[in-house]
């Protein structure tokens, strides 16, 4: 295993792939280079003498400046650099692309749900949502009510039957007698224990919103449930009502229209403040969600072909690897099902500050090259309004672990997107809707963001980490993707696949990603459950299109 790396022909930092001694010298590709200080695994030292202003380059890209003289060999930190990223300009676009070999995967295929309009996804849930921030109460009623009798309360990789336990008690066992398998059910019996066989789960979502803030607030989230229900994932759903809110039952029919004409998935809207009581309300809201749950278990998994599938491509709790091991992975993955004739789709809007040039490049249409210019120079200038900005995107433990400026951080993250031409670029709550890569317009934060790409139609979800985030969604699997193997194997109940053997050169890029491109499909044809899944890690955060990074 090289102890270094160099990321780009044209950078003039060198990553350390482990820790290095002050005055060490390693070997990379015929040339020895001779550390001028200590240099942390992950972090990036200079490859020449730096006077102050001097442009710092990684990935081929301007990624910082120096903000002290830097000696050759010496690390690169937040002391001696700061956030730095090359202006953009709509011209003459690039959307040549080598593809990749697909041969092994030509004519595979998945099982998935297929829909009346042509989309089919690879969960098939039910929604019960609150329209306002009130109905949270009521939604968490149903839930009690609804989980447990209709086997979907599993949380964990156990379950104990707690009827056969009273029952071997009352027949005179002792509890000495016992031991806890003799009542603990295993995740296939915990399974055949579900009343709707083909039913995945029943989501309950809370938020916020729906009222109070501004009326744009009430109508962004409409658009975003809207999106949701209009997910190929989504069997239909109950929607709760105060009947008072700014996000009127009116509204989010309307909604749902806008997102698709052909929308027939059923769907039941009921009104506390029309209810004789919170009992009967309740009971409405139990009412329906069984009906809708009648209807959808009426749905069983086909065989689908692989372009129907729209792969979000997500980051969170990156590090010094992220940028060369899992998100370069994801990104052939990404090219890999462009190929395919599949979707996959890139958000996170700050994350991509200082590679716009590149991306505007990679866009098919002026159009859209516009668009995204437009999109972000909008998004920053939100930012710097309230007193911020993207160069204060990267969190301490991004720093801690070697991405010490936004244009760092952003380099890399743009490797989830591979190398293909740009089909659309779509704003929040957009549908996707092109085959090839899409552009989606979302915060950077975690769950913001994967709650805004399966409101947008993402069935898949790809979440690359280096320190490790627990996150989730409640209608499409997130797949957590290590950048490094020390985190695979602390953090087994969180990650899915690992990606360090990239970095210790087990692995070519190529070959991971055919592995990981296997996985995906299991996971598509309900063949393997994420961690996220099993753990019920269901997060829903909305986007207020406020400034949030």
């Amino acid at each position: 295993m090289n102890k270094v790396l160099m990321v780009h022909p044209t950078d003039n930092v060198m990553v350390a792939l482990s820790d290095l001694q002050e005055g060490e010298t390693v070997a990379y590709e015929g040339q020895d280079y001779t550390t001028s200080t200590a240099v942390k695994g992950k972090h990036k030292f200079a490859l020449e003498d730096f006077a102050v202003g001097d442009k710092i380059y990684m990935y081929g890209v301007l990624v910082g400046k120096a903000t002290q003289a830097i000696k050759k060999g010496e690390a690169i930190t937040t002391e001696n650099v700061k956030h730095a990223a090359s202006d953009v300009a709509v011209g003459d676009r690039k959307t040549d692309w080598i593809k990749p070999d697909v041969s092994a995967f030509e004519g595979r295929t998945f099982k998935g749900y297929h829909r009346t309009d042509g989309q089919i996804g690879t969960q098939n849930v039910w929604l019960v949502v609150p329209l306002v921030f009130c109905e949270n109460r009521n939604v968490l009623a149903a839930k009690d009510i609804l989980e447990e009798k209709l086997g979907y309360a599993k949380g964990r990789d156990y379950e104990l039957n707690l009827d056969d336990l009273l029952g071997q008690l009352n027949e005179g066992k002792t509890a000495e007698d016992l031991s806890s398998k003799d009542f603990m059910l295993s995740l296939e019996e915990q399974k055949n224990q579900r009343v709707f066989k083909n039913v995945d789960g029943i989501k309950f979502l809370l938020h916020d919103g729906g009222c109070g803030g501004i009326r744009q607030d009430a109508e962004t989230l409409c658009g975003l449930l809207a999106g949701y229900l209009n997910n190929p994932n989504v069997a239909g759903a109950t929607f709760l009502s105060l009947g008072c809110q700014n996000a009127q039952v009116e509204i989010m029919q309307e909604a749902i229209k806008a997102v698709n004409p052909k929308f027939d998935k059923p769907v039941y809207y009921v009104e506390q403040q029309k209810s004789a009581s919170e009992a009967t309300f309740v009971g409405d809201i139990v009412k329906y969600t069984m009906a809708g749950l009648v209807e959808a278990n009426k749905v069983e998994r086909k065989e689908a072909p692989i372009s129907a599938l729209r792969l979000g491509l997500e980051c969170g709790g990156s590090d010094g690897f992220s940028g060369i091991s899992a998100n370069p992975v994801i990104g052939y993955v990404s090219d890999m099902l462009v190929a395919l004739g599949a979707i996959p789709i890139l958000a996170e809007f700050p994350e991509l500050n200082g590679v716009e040039q590149s991306l505007t490049d990679r866009c098919q249409t002026e159009k859209d090259a516009k668009r995204f210019v437009d999109l972000m120079a909008i998004y920053k200038h939100r930012a710097e309004a309230v007193g911020s900005g993207f160069d204060a995107n990267p969190s301490p433990g991004n720093i801690k672990d070697g991405l010490i400026t936004d244009a760092m951080k952003s380099a890399g993250a743009a490797k989830k997107g591979g190398s293909s031409p740009i089909v659309e670029v779509l704003d929040y709550t957009e549908q996707v809707t092109k085959p090839g890569l899409n552009l989606l317009c979302t915060p950077g934060n975690d769950v913001e963001s994967t709650t805004a790409l399966a409101g947008s139609g993402a069935t898949l979800i790809t979440f690359s980490t280096g320190l490790g985030t627990p996150t989730g969604n409640p209608i499409t699997p997130v797949i957590k993707v290590s950048s490094n193997t020390v985190l695979a194997e602390r953090m087994k109940d969180i990650i899915d696949f690992n990606t360090g053997t990239v970095i210790t050169g087990e692995d070519s890029i190529p070959t991971r990603a055919a592995k990981m491109l296997d996985y995906l499909l299991e996971v598509a044809s309900g063949e393997a459950e994420t961690n996220a899944m099993r753990m019920r890690q269901d997060d829903f955060i909305p986007w207020k299109r406020g400034i949030s990074l």
